[in-house]
């Protein structure tokens, strides 16, 4: 699975792919889609460009893409778009409009009862453990983790000489014992090695302006699309 991450916290001015408004995160999932993604994970931003777990940017964001597309689509449930734990939970019940999956970070304050309040609603919980905290240690004692859709593990070392290295430290601190499926994906100059060992790994793997905006030749990319069908190239290069 290649899972299109279409614009994160970067703004209009880090690059020319990296889609805002709803229209646009449309348009850039529909064409990431025809190059191949299978799955979409997306930042609901309001009209000034911030991060928003706002239900009715969520709503808004969703019905726009899921008019474009027929693929699951997730968003984000991180801290920064709502710092207070208590809060990120009443705003997911708030919410009108329901995600196919949201991500939550392990190792920020409240994701089990953030992750338990996506799950009561149906919505899959991709369980997002992030290299260098102890989202892992505290994943791994989690009652919810054989119920979460998937872990995505995050290399955040963005050297492209260690970060395959980090990769396969995280992978083995996060271990099988949850039984649930992997989706492993680096950021900036860390993007392309682990896309590349994800693949030889037969594990998902996921790419986007949020994670990087540079083509494995270091081009700037022009569009989500673009990063789509480059990592499509990667796999079918990279697998043993």
């Amino acid at each position: 699975m290649i899972q299109v991450c279409l614009n994160g916290r970067r703004g209009a001015d880090a690059s020319a792919a990296v889609p805002l408004s709803p229209e646009a995160l449309a348009r850039s999932a529909a064409e990431a889609v025809a190059a191949g993604a299978t799955d979409i994970h997306v930042h609901p931003r309001t009209p000034c460009g911030q991060d928003t777990l706002s239900p009715r940017v969520v709503a808004a964001t969703l019905t726009a893409i899921r008019a474009a597309v027929r693929v699951p689509v997730g968003v984000t449930t991180g801290a920064w778009a709502e710092p207070d734990p208590r809060r990120r939970v009443e705003r997911v019940r708030e919410w009108s409009v329901l995600p196919d999956h949201a991500s939550v970070n392990w190792h920020e304050p409240g994701a089990e009862e953030l992750a338990a309040a996506l799950l009561e609603r149906g919505v899959g919980v991709e369980a997002g453990l992030w290299s260098g905290t102890e989202g892992h240690r505290l994943f791994r004692r989690s009652p919810l983790a054989s119920r979460v859709l998937r872990v995505l593990a995050e290399v955040t070392d963005t050297d492209p000489a260690t970060a395959t290295g980090s990769a396969r430290l995280l992978l083995a601190e996060v271990g099988t014992a949850h039984g649930r499926p992997v989706l492993l994906h680096g950021e900036d100059g860390g993007a392309w090695p682990v896309a590349a060992l994800a693949f030889r790994l037969g594990l998902a793997t996921r790419i986007g302006a949020e994670d990087v905006t540079v083509l494995p030749d270091g081009r700037p990319a022009r569009s989500n699309a673009e990063l789509v069908t480059a990592a499509v190239r990667l796999r079918q290069t990279s697998r043993i």
